[in-house]
C-alpha cells in the first residue's frame, strides 16, 4: 500500500495490530457481518474517509447488499431499505461519529435497546469508536485507493 503522508503501519506496529486485532474481534463478535460492515460505511461517510468508504462498500457488494441500499446509505431515514434494526444502528452511529453535539439522546439509545441486548450494543458502540480511529487515520495520513 501507499501512503500520501506517512505510513503509519511501519511507524507505530504495535498500536496498528492492535488496532487491527480490535476490528477483527468486532467483526467476530455478535453482530452480524453486513449490519458491521454498514455502520462502518456510513460512519466512514460521515467523517469524508474516502479509503475506509471504498473498502466498506466493497465489501458490502461482495456481500450481495443490494446496490440501491448502498446508494441511499447517506439517506437512510427516507430510504425504504433499511429495516428497523438497521434504522437504531445507524441512528446510534450517527449519534456517536457526530459527539461534538454532545451525548446521544435517551431516545436514540431507548430505541436501540429494542433490536439490542447488551453485548449488542457494547460491539456497536466499540465498532463505531474503531472505525472513527481508521478514518481519522485515513483522512489525516492518506493510503492511496487501491
Amino acid at each position: 500500500m501507499d501512503y500520501r503522508r506517512v505510513e503509519y503501519p511501519r511507524h507505530v506496529p504495535d498500536a496498528f495490530k492492535a488496532l487491527y486485532t480490535a476490528s477483527n474481534a468486532v467483526h467476530d463478535g455478535v453482530l452480524e457481518p453486513t449490519l458491521v460492515e454498514l455502520v462502518f460505511l456510513r460512519v466512514s461517510q460521515i467523517n469524508g474517509c474516502a479509503f475506509c468508504m471504498d473498502m466498506h462498500a466493497t465489501a458490502l457488494r461482495r456481500a450481495g447488499v443490494d446496490p440501491r441500499k448502498l446508494d441511499t446509505l447517506p439517506g437512510w431515514r427516507d430510504s425504504r431499505f433499511f429495516d428497523a434494526r438497521e434504522r437504531a444502528a445507524l441512528d446510534w452511529a450517527e449519534a456517536l461519529a457526530r459527539l461534538p453535539s454532545g451525548a446521544p439522546a435517551d431516545a436514540t439509545y431507548e430505541a436501540l435497546k429494542a433490536h439490542f441486548d447488551d453485548a449488542g450494543i457494547a460491539t456497536l458502540t466499540m465498532a463505531v469508536a474503531l472505525i472513527s480511529a481508521w478514518n481519522r487515520l485515513g483522512v489525516g495520513l492518506q493510503p492511496e485507493l487501491p
